[in-house]
């Protein structure tokens, strides 16, 4: 069975992609930087069945490029995006976080379904990978948050349209993920509240009940399994694990 993951070269979709090689699926990696793509292809199980194939998910011809020779797709996981902050003005950075987070991710899934529904599984597999953001708002992540919460809407819609080809669409919202870009985002916080960065993270987890990040394993669990043979009942739904920082 061949799975798509996109921005597969680190933190989540890296480990999404170790979790799913250990379960025997082969998988095509796509991702902007391709030295990450192959150092995470040698990390896999199985190395040699896997692809990676450099693509920007803004361009969906490059993501038609990288998938000229799939025959059919029991899956797909929409994981690449864009975290950080934006500002309305000449430097806003709200076209390129859209652009990518929400456009994106719709251009890979409509380029990836003529595969999915030609896979021969009573249940094929679609998840996207939103944020805890999509259910809050940030000050100064007006695109990030819009993004993320736009792939909710989007999760649904597509769950409705493609159930009666048998594909389930769902969606996570992770809280704190012990990642590049969680750090990053640490170190931003630590810089506008003028602590360390140690402080920072003290100060983040007092939001978060269980006082701490998930880690980027955790997360590729849950999506080993969604997509998973067993899993044929999940649709259009969002998953939230958060550490209980957000208790719908």
């Amino acid at each position: 069975m061949h799975i798509v993951i996109t921005g597969a070269g680190s933190g989540i979709g890296r480990s999404i992609a170790e979790t799913l090689a250990e379960r025997g699926y082969s998988l095509i990696l796509l991702g902007r930087n391709l030295e990450n793509l192959e150092t995470t292809k040698s990390l896999l199980k199985n190395s040699g069945q896997h692809q990676c194939h450099t693509c920007d998910i803004r361009n969906s011809g490059e993501i038609r490029k990288a998938l000229a020779n799939v025959s059919s797709l029991y899956a797909l996981v929409a994981n690449a995006g864009l975290g950080g902050e934006n500002q309305y003005g000449d430097q806003d950075r709200w076209r390129e976080i859209i652009d990518t987070n929400l456009t994106g991710t719709y251009q890979t899934i409509q380029e990836c379904l003529p595969f999915i529904k030609k896979d021969s599984a009573p249940f094929k597999k679609i998840i996207i990978i939103s944020s805890i953001l999509a259910r809050l708002g940030v000050p100064g992540y007006s695109a990030y948050c819009a993004s993320k919460a736009g792939l909710l809407g989007l999760t649904r819609s597509l769950a409705a349209e493609y159930s009666g080809d048998g594909i389930l669409v769902n969606a996570l919202c992770p809280g704190w993920v012990d990642t590049e870009m969680a750090q990053e985002g640490l170190e931003g916080f630590a810089d506008a509240l003028k602590v360390s960065k140690d402080e920072a993270y003290k100060e983040a987890m007092k939001q978060v009940p269980l006082g701490k990040m998930s880690k980027p394993e955790e997360v590729a669990q849950l999506v080993a399994y969604l997509v998973s043979a067993e899993q044929t009942s999940f649709t259009g739904q969002t998953l939230d694990i958060n550490n209980g920082a957000l208790m719908p």
